[in-house]
């Protein structure tokens, strides 16, 4: 599908094999808050595999917007028949459609499916740009008599546009870590900034892993041999089915990764008497291997996410040392500035992982529901400022002296 004014065409496109990865990617780089997941082999495997596609109910438009022959910007854009791997929970309101007689489904989702982590959505070359991709979006979306479109975890730049073009902000809270500059020296350094008592339940629960027998081995990219995948894929499908789940990803989703984007992983096992019992997989921004730079400072800015996990082996407090404990003492060690914990959890808090707000943008079709909704978010926008605040004031740091 194509549009055209007069200076730039928007293309629909439904697939991301129809984009072109290079074009995507060097756009992406050139973005303030590019994320690994934004990239187009990323983007490409969830919908190769089958895990984010139209029999899942994923069904993709690339929005490209192009300037004399040139990518300018673009987006994800996914049709969608439900609301299941967003992480931005909007049941109530289709609820409230289907109570009045109104269809709230398909509605237009632009995302990362099953990623609830930050970052540039609306890829863009200028701030004109991108207000002129967040409206015809919109504009999109009203011609295909759409009920709504949402813009789920959105940085800064991204929601300016959208508010520019009518959407409402919707907040929510994450977890992240934060080194601090210059970086901590080792993981010790790090817990002397918490408070005695959160310093002491860091220590204990990673001492009862320990005595439990347990050790830790990490591997980066291209070092995740098959077999750490295979193991990896055993144990994160375990812990969906314990929930009673299937998993949103397969086990093509994690082959295409080690195929096209091994870089940006690192692979955290558990061990106990030989024999692998746990894994957890982080996300990671690139990290710079060339000889001596992967001791801090070269990497200063890198960022590490917490995606997966899984056990199939019970120890007090595996868990937290495998998602937490063991990627923020590799984050100090090679001087990474942030480790996102993903979404929810206000557990996180006492292993130091402080509250931020996440946002997201929300444009509704119908005037009365977009003014019920207006009003809803005004309230919640209120008690999650009000969280935030209560949140801060448990901080796990310790209070500054006054100078």
């Amino acid at each position: 599908m194509k549009h055209e004014s007069n200076d730039y065409v928007i293309r629909v496109l439904n697939s991301p094999e129809a984009v072109n990865a290079a074009d995507w990617n060097e756009l992406l780089d050139a973005q303030p808050n590019a994320t690994p997941f934004m990239r187009h082999e990323y983007l490409a495997a969830l919908h190769a595999s089958g895990s984010a596609a139209p029999d899942t109910g994923w069904m993709p438009h690339f929005i490209l917007l192009e300037r004399n022959g040139a990518l300018v910007g673009a987006c994800a854009l996914y049709l969608k028949p439900h609301s299941y791997g967003e992480y931005v929970f909007d049941q109530a309101w289709a609820n409230a459609y289907a109570e009045h007689g109104l269809a709230y489904y398909p509605k237009a989702v632009v995302a990362v499916p099953f990623t609830p982590v930050p970052g540039t959505r609306l890829l863009a070359r200028t701030a004109a740009d991108r207000a002129l991709l967040a409206k015809a979006l919109i504009q999109w979306c009203d011609a295909k008599q759409l009920s709504s479109l949402h813009l789920l975890f959105a940085d800064p730049h991204d929601l300016q546009a959208c508010v520019a073009a009518g959407m409402m902000l919707r907040d929510t809270v994450q977890f992240h870590w934060i080194n601090r500059s210059p970086g901590y020296a080792d993981f010790d350094d790090f817990l002397a900034t918490l408070t005695q008592e959160k310093r002491k339940k860091i220590r204990q629960e990673r001492r009862k892993v320990a005595e439990a027998g347990v050790t830790f081995r990490c591997s980066l990219g291209s070092a995740i041999t098959p077999q750490d995948w295979n193991f990896f894929y055993r144990c994160y499908e375990r812990t969906y089915l314990e929930h009673g789940n299937a998993p949103y990803l397969n086990r093509d989703f994690f082959q295409r990764m080690a195929d096209t984007l091994p870089e940006n992983w690192l692979l955290f096992v558990a061990e106990r008497q030989g024999r692998p019992i746990a894994t957890s997989l982080i996300a990671i921004s690139a990290i710079d291997t060339r000889a001596g730079s992967q001791n801090n400072s070269s990497n200063r800015g890198g960022i590490a996410y917490g995606r997966y996990w899984g056990a199939l082996e019970r120890v007090d407090c595996l868990h937290f040392e495998a998602c937490y404990y063991q990627p923020l003492a590799w984050c100090i060690a090679h001087g990474y500035q942030r480790f996102e914990g993903g979404a929810q959890g206000e557990h996180k808090m006492a292993r130091a992982l402080l509250p931020v707000k996440a946002s997201s943008a929300h444009w509704l079709a119908h005037p009365a529901f977009a003014d019920a909704v207006a009003r809803f978010l005004e309230r919640e926008t209120q008690g999650v400022g009000n969280y935030l605040d209560e949140l801060i004031e448990r901080s796990p740091l310790k209070k500054q002296s006054p100078s």
